[in-house]
C-alpha cells in the first residue's frame, strides 16, 4: 500500500491556489498547510456557532458538542482519555503554565533535568524555575552529531530528580529520540517524562499511551489545523497541580491548566483534523478500525513515503563538501527536518537565491538556541532548515536538489 498523493493533495486548498503555484513549501517544521476539513468546520462554526457554549439552546448546544467532540477524538486517535486533553494558545504557553501548576508540587533544592536539544518551548520555562527554588540540570547534546545520550543522562540523576523535559525530535536536528526508554528510565528514578513533540507529531501523531510519558505537547497548526497547542497530561498527575484558572474551576480539570477562556472555534474544528485522516484511512482500507489503530496505519504511509523523500535529499546533500548536514545524514530514525549550512559560502545569499527558485525554506535557529550553543553553530545567520510532509512529492524534491546546485554553485 502507498500513499496515494494525488488524493492527499486534493485535501489541501494550498495546492489549488493560484497565488502558491509552482511554490515547493519546505518550512513545514513552521507550520503546515491547513486541511479543507479544518477550515470548513472553522468557518461554519464562525457562521452558525459563534455563541456561549454550553447554553440550552441549539446553536449554543451544537457549539458545546463540537467542542466535546474534538476531545474525545483527539484522545481516540492518541490512545489517551478525554479528560487527559487539554488545548491552549500554545506549545511555549502551555509549557508556561505547567511550570506554574507544577512548581507547588516540589520541594526547595529539588531538580529537573533539562535537555539541551529542545525548541525553547520546553527549556525556557523550566529553567525559570531556578529562581524559584528548583535546581537545573542540563542535558547536553554531543558536539559534534547534536544527539543525546541515555549513558550521559542516566549520570545526572540524583535522588531529588523531579522530572526530565526533553524533545521526542529536535525541529533542527531532526534526529527521532526513544522516548519509551528515556520514559522508563525517569520512571525508573522516580522522576516524570515530559516531551515536546512539536517536531514529530506532524509526521505522524504518537501512541501516546505506548510512549509512557507523563506529559506530552504538541502544535496543532503544525499538524493540518488551528493555532493551537494540545497537551496531554497524565490523569493522576493533574490533581496534584496548582490550579490556574478561577479558583471555583479547582478540581475541573479541563480547566484547570487553562487561565484565559478557551478558544471555542479552534477547538471545534480542530476535529476537522481528524474527519482529514478519517478520510484518508477510508481512501486507503478497507477494514474498519479504532482511532488509535487508524492512526498506526496512516502512520506507516506517511514515514514510509517521508523516508523515500528523505533518502532522495540525503542521498544528494552527501554528494556535496560544500555543505555540512546537522544532525544525522541517515533517514533512520529521523524526521524530514534537515538543517545545513553551506561551507565557505554566504549562508544568507544562498538563501535568496534558492527563494528566487521558488522554494519556500527557513533560515535562523527557530528557537532552538541551546543545541547551537552546544554544537558551536553561530545564531547569526543560523542554518537553512529544510522540512517537509507527507503531501510532498518527489518533484518538489527534484526542484529542491535543482535549486541547491544553482545556489551553492552561484555563490
Amino acid at each position: 500500500m502507498k500513499l496515494d498523493l494525488q488524493f492527499v493533495r486534493s485535501q489541501f486548498p494550498a495546492f489549488s491556489e493560484p497565488a502558491l503555484e509552482g511554490w515547493a513549501f519546505f518550512e513545514n517544521a513552521g507550520g503546515s498547510y491547513p486541511c479543507i476539513q479544518f477550515i470548513s468546520r472553522l468557518t461554519d462554526f464562525y457562521m452558525k456557532n459563534k455563541v456561549q457554549p454550553y447554553y440550552p439552546y441549539p446553536s449554543s448546544m451544537r457549539a458545546g458538542e463540537l467542542m466535546d467532540l474534538s476531545y474525545k477524538r483527539m484522545a481516540d486517535y492518541l490512545n489517551v482519555e478525554a479528560s487527559e486533553i487539554h488545548f491552549g494558545p500554545s506549545t511555549t504557553q502551555n509549557v508556561y503554565v505547567l511550570a506554574n501548576a507544577m512548581r507547588p508540587m516540589w520541594e526547595d533544592g529539588d531538580e529537573i533535568i533539562v535537555s539541551c536539544q529542545d525548541h525553547e518551548a520546553n527549556a525556557g520555562a523550566w529553567r525559570r524555575l531556578a529562581e524559584r527554588g528548583i535546581k537545573i540540570v542540563e542535558w547536553h547534546v554531543d558536539s559534534e552529531t547534536g544527539l543525546l545520550s541515555l549513558e550521559a543522562l542516566e549520570a545526572l540523576f540524583s535522588g531529588r530528580t523531579k522530572m526530565v523535559a526533553f524533545p521526542h525530535c529536535s525541529n533542527v536536528i531532526g534526529h527521532i529520540n526513544p522516548v519509551k526508554e528515556i520514559s522508563t528510565l525517569a520512571h525508573k528514578h522516580g522522576a516524570l517524562s515530559v516531551v515536546d513533540g512539536v517536531g514529530l507529531a506532524p509526521h505522524g501523531f504518537p501512541d501516546l499511551k505506548d510512549l509512557g510519558a507523563d506529559i506530552y505537547l504538541f502544535s496543532l497548526y503544525k499538524t493540518f489545523g488551528p493555532h493551537l497547542g494540545l497537551m496531554y497530561v497524565n490523569k493522576e498527575l493533574i490533581g496534584k497541580m496548582e490550579n490556574q484558572s478561577h479558583f471555583f474551576k479547582e478540581g475541573i480539570s479541563r480547566s484547570m491548566l487553562t487561565p484565559a477562556g478557551p478558544d471555542h472555534a479552534q477547538i471545534a474544528a480542530a476535529g476537522g483534523i481528524l474527519d482529514y485522516f478519517d478520510a484518508l484511512y477510508e481512501h486507503h482500507f478497507e477494514e474498519e478500525a479504532k482511532p488509535a489503530q487508524r492512526n498506526k496505519a496512516l502512520n506507516k504511509l506517511f514515514q514510509e513515503h517521508e523516508k523515500a523523500l528523505m533518502e532522495r535529499l540525503l542521498d544528494f546533500l552527501r554528494t556535496r563538501d560544500d555543505i555540512k548536514i546537522v544532525g544525522p545524514d541517515s533517514a533512520e530514525r529521523r524526521a524530514p527536518i534537515i538543517s545545513i549550512i553551506p561551507k565557505n559560502k554566504n549562508l544568507k545569499k544562498v538563501y535568496a537565491n534558492l527563494t528566487e527558485h521558488k522554494l519556500m525554506l527557513g533560515m535562523g535557529t527557530f528557537y532552538a538556541v541551546r543545541p547551537f550553543m552546544d554544537m558551536d553553530i553561530p545564531l547569526q545567520p543560523g542554518v537553512i532548515r529544510i522540512s517537509f510532509l507527507h503531501y510532498t512529492r518527489m518533484e518538489e524534491i527534484n526542484q529542491l536538489i535543482a535549486g541547491l546546485k544553482v545556489a551553492l554553485d552561484d555563490i
